[in-house]
């Protein structure tokens, strides 16, 4: 077999990246929201499940707050699982918005990685991302593919109110609108070119998706699970709870 036949049966492999130094201000808790107990664990212990178990995963690069009293326990149980199959751990510092935690993340594993490596950033409150949603995202980590992100499309009538108030202005038509999840995978280059081109200029990205489009870029919606939902609220924690609890119940 040829080296490039070997190379294309070969699984894609990434490195998952995480921004896990915000404070999650909506969830109104004594702190942070991925440290809140979670079905036998925490938020950001679930969420990286999945990806600690992964074979195709090379390793976890997570950005963090100087000080962060809560992560070394966490670390203490998920790191043996890492080095158990040879994967690394890398720890960067955490920015004051989600892009620079994940622009922090990507310098810090620049001597690790090729520009066309991939990564897959994953939100550390989003604890119930399933394994056949990582397996379609990887699909797509083909040679042509600018990258893709887990989405599903909207199913609800959207409205928009007035400027400074809760009365309705329009309905906005939901045709061809996808609510975006995580994780999103892209090449390494490429999104820490294109983090460092929006800081340039001023820009903000709300996700990493945003930041390739607005160097030019466009990423395919792959379909994700209604279940894979983000804790911002104390509702949002019941519901990720019924969600694993209904899980576990399933493999016993």
């Amino acid at each position: 077999m040829s080296p490039h036949r070997a190379a294309l049966d070969q699984p894609p492999r990434y490195w998952l990246v995480v921004p896990a130094a915000g404070r999650g201000s909506r969830f109104g808790a004594s702190l942070p929201k991925q440290y809140a107990a979670l079905h036998g664990a925490t938020v950001i212990e679930h969420a990286l499940a999945t990806f600690i178990d992964d074979s195709r995963c090379q390793g976890l690069a997570i950005a963090l707050s100087d000080g962060d009293p809560h992560w070394p326990e966490i670390e203490a149980r998920l790191l043996p699982r890492l080095e158990s199959r040879g994967a690394a751990f890398v720890r960067a510092a955490g920015g004051a918005e989600r892009g620079d935690s994940v622009a922090s993340v990507l310098a810090a594993l620049s001597s690790r990685v090729g520009t066309r490596d991939w990564v897959m950033v994953h939100d550390a409150a989003r604890p119930c991302v399933g394994r056949d949603e990582i397996d379609r995202l990887l699909e797509h980590a083909t040679a042509d593919s600018p990258g893709a992100l887990l989405a599903v499309p909207l199913a609800d009538t959207l409205k928009r109110a007035q400027a400074g108030s809760t009365t309705v202005d329009s309905t906005i038509p939901r045709v061809d609108l996808w609510r975006a999840l995580t994780p999103q995978m892209f090449r390494h280059g490429a999104l820490q070119d294109a983090l460092a081109r929006a800081r340039s200029q001023g820009r903000t990205p709300t996700d990493e998706a945003q930041a390739i489009e607005w160097a030019g870029g466009r990423a395919t919606l792959v379909a994700g699970s209604q279940t894979n939902l983000k804790i911002t609220t104390a509702a949002d924690l019941a519901l990720a709870a019924a969600i694993l609890q209904h899980r576990a119940g399933r493999t016993k």
